[in-house]
């Protein structure tokens, strides 16, 4: 327990001096720890009451850190495998050329909601962009928006660790949020297509070239040992169907589904074993589970970071003075929490590290205002997708070389992604904020 409370201009130094420090490319984690230590110290907290401010943030997204690194098993199986790899080949196989633009976000949707990180599914995805795009004549930069798109639109739906915040962040359940995030994501999918079907015949056109440069990445796996697609699709098939049981029973009151009480913790670790089972990969599970472990490691630091900045603000006035302030101005206080959502995704240019200081930092007050936790978690979710993808992050870079793109040229997608993002937070900030 914290038995200290630290003025809100503590608490707002703390969190401004975070987020200069990362757009000034210092590590996040010490960038938040440093500015949790400052905040409290500006707002009145002693040396001591300081570490038990850290400590409690700390502590408080621990149960986050551990679903999160049980969510490495399944990812790490669907990269390593060529699993994620053999499931967007297919999708574009089957729905053809004709429907290139289309195909292409929906793979990046659907690789995405099956666990893999969104920067991850566009380098699996890009190749086979870059080389539609050099038969069709498409723009990089439509084939980049539809990409990203896709992904943002997978992102809201999958097991990753911005899910698991947005769900752990409100007390709920991980499959709850991702089917209430369901919608809203059907809409960023068909903006993403719409946006870059007009933008098709616009900026330089991909060619043979950018297929070559992106092979020189290592971005694809061997296409001689890609797995069927019946058995990569197993390991995202069991995470999905056991994760929907106990909504499934919710919605249709059916009280014995309604007692699968399994948490994801359980779920997907289990779902990656017996995917690498029916791909015949059950002697790689040492390798599998340590690449999976290696992705989140930074992910989970992340985390540390964000709790102990989020635990400063916890312990601060800030919650109740900015309740106090939007009841004064008269707006709806069901604005917080998609804003939230965007200004902290747009300060660290991550939706994990964006939902994770929204909901930290602002969670208490946003529900203050009578906003229900699910409501809430899907319009922070959703918002933090709307300027995520600034240069200050990696994504911004990785897709960039997975495009073959310079600085110039992938800036000007970075419109077209935020108004995806900005569909998503519309709709679910609508579904949830105003009709539901």
């Amino acid at each position: 327990m914290v038995n200290v409370t630290v003025s809100w201009i503590g608490a707002l130094v703390g969190l401004a001096l975070a987020i200069i420090l990362i757009l000034r490319k210092l590590n996040p984690v010490y960038s938040l720890l440093l500015g949790t230590i400052v905040g409290a110290i500006i707002g009145g907290a002693n040396l001591v009451q300081t570490v038990n401010i850290v400590v409690a943030g700390t502590q408080s997204v621990m149960g986050t850190v551990v679903r999160v690194l049980a969510a490495g098993v399944l990812a790490g199986v669907m990269m390593e495998s060529g699993a994620a790899n053999t499931i967007a080949k297919t999708i574009v196989n089957k729905l053809g050329e004709g429907l290139a633009i289309f195909s292409l976000a929906l793979s990046t949707m659907i690789i995405t909601a099956v666990g893999v990180f969104i920067p991850v599914a566009v380098l699996i995805v890009a190749p086979i962009a870059l080389e539609v795009g050099s038969r069709m004549k498409i723009s990089k930069l439509a084939l980049l928006v539809a990409l990203s798109g896709g992904g943002k639109a997978g992102n809201i739906i999958s097991p990753n660790p911005n899910t698991i915040a947005a769900a752990r962040g409100f007390h709920l359940q991980l499959s709850s949020v991702m089917v209430a995030d369901f919608v809203p994501a059907l809409f960023g999918l068909a903006m993403a297509v719409l946006l870059a079907t007009v933008l098709k015949n616009h900026g330089d056109i991909a060619s043979m070239a950018d297929v070559e440069a992106n092979q020189d990445t290592g971005a694809t796996p061997d296409p001689d040992n890609l797995p069927s697609f019946r058995s990569a699709i197993v390991a995202p098939l069991v995470a999905v169907i056991l994760l929907l049981i106990n909504p499934i029973g919710s919605i249709l009151h059916i009280a014995v589904l309604q007692k699968f009480q399994v948490d994801a913790m359980y779920i997907l670790p289990l779902a990656g074993v017996l995917g690498m089972f029916a791909m015949h990969q059950g002697r790689q599970i040492l390798a599998y589970t340590k690449s999976g472990m290696d992705r989140m490691t930074d992910v989970v630091l992340i985390l540390i970071g964000a709790g102990a900045i989020g635990g400063l603000i916890t312990a601060s006035t800030l919650p109740a003075v900015i309740v106090h302030l939007i009841k004064i101005s008269g707006i709806s206080g069901t604005f917080l929490a998609p804003i939230a959502g965007i200004l902290m995704a747009a300060a660290t240019a991550s939706t994990s590290t964006g939902v994770i200081l929204a909901t930290g930092s602002f969670g208490k007050a946003i529900l203050a205002f009578g906003t229900v936790p699910l409501a809430a978690a899907v319009m922070v979710h959703t918002g933090a997708t709307v300027i995520d993808h600034l240069p200050q992050g990696n994504y911004f870079h990785v897709t960039a070389n997975a495009m073959n793109m310079d600085l110039k040229a992938r800036m000007k997608s970075v419109p077209y992604e935020t108004a995806v993002g900005l569909t998503m937070t519309i709709v679910g900030t609508l579904m949830y904020g105003f009709l539901l």
